[in-house]
């Protein structure tokens, strides 16, 4: 959480040079070149059967950082991770079997309220939506991933699903970069990123999610709006007041309580047909 986060802070200077969708684009076709080299892919392994959910996973990877890069050019850090933090909690109470885990959708919804203070009449409806629009994607993400990195050993199945990731995000992404105030420190900068996001961050995430249920994984997530907040503080000068505060306190709780569980249950089947890394 603390490498997206820090990443995402880190790609506000780049945005301004060559546009959100040419920040998240260069960071995935970087985030190609660091997991190629270091899971060496065995693309002959891959079934029949996993393509669509590669394909999925990629194309919603993709998105996701270029939605939520948009909203970040709009909108403060620790707002925008709250808003999107809507996505992934709202997938938790739907499929929760307990009727009461509908209302922490709602609880953080007024967190959100509080973080954005519409009554100042200073909201950014654009950065909202595309904060959202991220949401929808984050949910999505999480259960992808998953089903993933339960085929796949390690973090191979994220060396297949950024390739797609990249391709899927070339159009919005390339001509940005083209058209762009592009200087010599946005290629270093943009790979440096793509280190602490795509490949440790969401490698890291693949890897959690092998062990732990999405309930108790989701738990742990929903500290992540804190940590924007506190990225946003200490990397962007992003202050908040003391009603944002709230909001967020809001936020965090209602993702925390909307969670329970603890590790996956073992299944062999699992074990049997993950890949070996550069097999």
């Amino acid at each position: 959480m603390l490498a997206v986060q820090l990443a995402n802070a880190l790609s506000v200077s780049v945005i301004d040079q060559v546009g959100a969708a040419g920040t998240a684009w260069l960071r995935m076709s970087f985030g190609v070149v660091f997991l190629w080299v270091i899971a060496r892919p065995a693309v002959r392994s891959v079934r029949r059967r996993d393509v669509p959910a590669l394909l999925a996973l990629g194309v919603v990877t993709g998105f996701m950082a270029t939605f939520f890069l948009t909203a970040v050019e709009r909108i403060p850090l620790g707002t925008a991770v709250a808003i999107e933090f809507l996505g992934p909690l709202t997938v938790a109470g739907l499929m929760s079997k307990r009727r009461g885990a509908r209302v922490w959708p709602v609880l953080a919804f007024v967190g959100v309220v509080l973080l954005t203070e519409p009554w100042h009449g200073e909201i950014d409806l654009a950065g909202v939506g595309f904060a959202l629009a991220a949401g929808c994607c984050w949910g999505l993400y999480n259960l992808l991933t998953q089903h993933v990195g339960d085929r796949f050993s390690g973090i191979s199945g994220l060396s297949l699903t950024i390739p797609v990731a990249a391709l899927a995000t070339l159009p919005v992404g390339l001509p940005q970069v083209i058209t762009g105030s592009f200087t010599w420190w946005v290629l270093p900068a943009a790979a440096g990123i793509a280190l602490l996001t795509p490949v440790i961050a969401f490698g890291l995430e693949m890897l959690a999610l092998r062990r732990m249920t999405h309930t108790a994984f989701g738990t742990l997530l929903s500290i992540e709006p804190a940590f924007g907040i506190l990225i946003g503080l200490l990397v962007l000068a992003q202050t908040p007041t003391i009603v944002q505060l709230i909001g967020i306190t809001l936020v965090v709780v209602a993702g925390t309580a909307a969670q329970r569980g603890g590790a996956r249950a073992a299944d062999p089947f699992r074990a049997r047909t993950t890949t070996t890394e550069g097999a």
